[in-house]
């Protein structure tokens, strides 16, 4: 791998933390989260290219896949399990495959990140194919699981791109569609889970939400789709069927227990 200069590891602006007022760090670490949204405006452009190009890869049959370790991993786990209930889509169409497995999820897997090879055979097992799409996910840019997944990626002739948060890494160099999100030096010095993992947590949501409006998972700014598996969620249901159709709770409710489906009720609904 090249040398580069990583600002994720650049000594933190703030010093003596330890001596510092909680007012003081929670403003402090405020000021920094600020930056990150602000900085994520500046790839719009290359967030939009992966977004078109997961659409028509999805559009067409194919699926997304998410590789990540420790924060990275988890994060893309995070917004692939939220798609089904959310937009009411099968859990094959994003998948999220983290370095050391789903134990991972919950606690550190000692060297599971340092294997170069593990992420191709994570994804040979649910047969990846030129139909895909693949996005890695590192602060550092350098994490081998993940490299390994995009060189595979690239020697398969898999559409891949990446969110990482250094310039000129080896994960931007090897992705067709690479979204470089530089958040500079963290509150805490080389601390990602603060304001990189808030900025991979942004650019997913917003890959993943567009990606599904898109694909017309979204009625207006609904979620007609979604899984209605809560009370909560089945009064946001009926809530929904009342606007649209201007009906009352009660007969709202009727069909929502007929149907199991906001989007079948309002398309199918007959005054």
């Amino acid at each position: 791998m090249k040398n580069i200069k990583p600002t994720t590891e650049e000594s933190s602006r703030y010093t003596n933390l330890e001596n510092r007022s909680t007012e003081e760090l929670l403003r402090s670490i405020n000021t920094e989260d600020k930056l990150v949204p602000l900085t994520i405006e500046k790839v719009i452009p290359k967030i939009e290219s992966f977004v078109d190009v997961v659409v028509d890869k999805m559009k067409k049959g194919g699926r997304l896949f998410y590789i990540g370790a420790g924060t990275s991993g988890r994060l893309g786990v995070l917004d692939a399990s939220e798609c089904p209930p959310t937009f009411g889509v099968s859990s094959d169409w994003i998948i999220g495959l983290i370095a050391g497995g789903d134990i991972a999820l919950r606690k550190a897997v000692e060297n599971a990140e340092d294997d170069i090879f593990q992420a191709q055979k994570d994804l040979e097992k649910y047969k990846i194919s030129e139909n895909d799409v693949l996005l890695g996910i590192a602060a550092s840019g350098t994490t081998p699981y993940v490299v390994g997944g995009l060189k595979f990626a690239l020697d398969e002739n898999i559409t891949s791109g990446c969110i990482v948060c250094n310039t000129n890494s080896p994960m931007a160099e090897l992705a067709k569609y690479p979204i470089e999100v530089i958040v500079g030096p963290e509150f805490v010095t080389g601390s990602t889970r603060m304001k990189a993992g808030t900025a991979q947590k942004l650019v997913l949501n917003m890959i993943s939400t567009a990606v599904m409006i898109k694909l017309g998972r979204v009625m207006g700014n609904k979620m007609v789709d979604m899984q209605l598996s809560n009370k909560k969620l089945t009064n946001r249901a009926m809530k929904m069927v009342v606007e649209a159709l201007h009906i009352s709770e009660d007969l709202a409710s009727e069909l929502l227990a007929k149907n199991n489906s906001v989007r079948a009720v309002i398309e199918n609904y007959k005054a």
